[in-house]
């Protein structure tokens, strides 16, 4: 039996459930509103200031650093 593999990336929903935020096409746009929050909560518990003017891409890579910092991240 052969097995077909699809190239269609919508055949394989979580194959690219990770992607760099720097590749992002909307990661320009400003950070969502569960992004801000969460950030604002890590800020706060790793006693640095909250920004809130980063982008969708910036945010996620200062939440990704900040759960480093608190430990969330494990």
């Amino acid at each position: 039996m052969t097995t077909e593999i699809s190239n269609d990336p919508k055949a394989h929903p979580t194959g690219n459930a990770v992607k760099d935020p720097d590749h992002w096409t909307t990661g320009d746009e400003p950070m969502t509103g569960a992004q801000a929050s969460y950030l604002q909560t890590l800020s706060e518990e790793a006693g640095e200031e909250f920004d809130s003017s980063l982008s969708k891409a910036e945010a996620s890579k200062k939440i990704d650093s900040l759960q480093d910092a608190t430990g969330r991240g494990e």
